[in-house]
């Protein structure tokens, strides 16, 4: 990702508008995006019966220097805790059927989560698992999705306002079932806290487009973020180096409880030793600035040959 062509593109995969439960319109939150640098926007409207199944049309908002992407988050099904499944889908067709989800609440002769997700996979969508701890989803919920190219890992809404915004441990669950999905950061911004701008994605494409951005998504070229930038990550048989803005602690996390950490002032070029987390079959990395923001790495799989490569999928 760090070494191949194009540039990376700061962009937000989830929040609301006047479409749905938000309460700004849809030319006003992509204005805001927009003011704060924000290089494209999923409008991901709650796609149920009460606000008429929308997949809000933002390309009227687009710029030459701002890109959005129709997306929704979806509705349907029970998850174990008897609540209705949600799934960030980005990238959706404008025409994508309507679920049976006339409310928030799930009903008889409705798909399931897993359905739905499949169907908007085969879409063209990039769907993630939405707030994992926010939906209270069990392990045997977020492994029937089989149809997902990631997790969100972290969710500004649902820690401002429940401190239920981190989702880590679902995506290990999948992780260590060898599911090699992808992680992705995002608000969920209703604006009516405050709950906009705290999570994002940096997506590495060849040109800020919706076509350009949903194939690096997929494909797992972007890292998450509440503030701190990756500019590069060199493997080698027994360490990691990292080179990012200044930060206070980078860490290495391994499946089940090996971590290996560097403390220090305004680190830029790091290098870890490997220690107890060398072989293990995927590995991530977290930063940490000054004010505790934090940027996730996607999780490296360990190759035939023992080195490790990012993979998503």
């Amino acid at each position: 990702m760090f070494d191949g062509p194009g540039r990376f593109y700061k962009g937000n995969l989830h929040t609301h508008s006047t479409r749905s439960d938000g309460v700004l319109d849809p030319q006003e939150v992509c204005r805001r995006y927009r003011e704060r640098g924000y290089d494209f926007l999923a409008l991901t409207d709650h796609f149920v019966g009460r606000f008429d199944y929308p997949i809000t049309d933002t390309s009227p908002f687009r710029t030459d220097d701002f890109i959005t992407i129709l997306g929704a988050e979806l509705h349907s099904g029970a998850t174990d805790c008897g609540e209705l499944w949600h799934i960030l889908a980005v990238g959706l067709p404008s025409d994508f059927a309507p679920s049976n989800t006339p409310e928030f609440k799930p009903i008889a002769d409705q798909e399931t989560g897993p359905q739905i997700a499949k169907r908007a996979l085969d879409a063209g969508a990039f769907v993630a698992i939405a707030h994992p701890h926010w939906s209270a989803l069990t392990q045997n919920d977020v492994t029937s999705i089989e149809s997902a190219h990631a997790v969100e890992i972290y969710n500004t809404g649902c820690d401002v306002d429940c401190d239920r915004g981190y989702g880590f441990i679902a995506l290990e669950h999948l992780l260590d079932k060898g599911r090699r999905l992808s992680l992705c950061a995002t608000d969920d911004a209703h604006f009516a806290t405050d709950d906009a701008f705290g999570g994002w994605v940096m997506v590495k494409a060849g040109e800020n487009s919706p076509e350009a951005l949903l194939e690096a998504l997929k494909a797992g070229r972007y890292y998450a973020s509440q503030g701190p930038d990756f500019h590069d990550i060199v493997w080698s048989t027994d360490s990691v180096t990292v080179r990012s803005s200044p930060v206070s602690s980078v860490i290495l996390q391994a499946p089940g409880i090996p971590t290996a950490v560097e403390h220090g002032d305004g680190l830029v070029d790091t290098t870890i030793g490997l220690g107890r987390c060398a072989g293990a079959p995927w590995l991530r990395i977290t930063l940490i600035d000054a004010d505790r923001r934090r940027a996730w790495s996607q999780p490296y799989w360990r190759m035939d040959d023992g080195s490790y490569a990012a993979a998503a999928g």
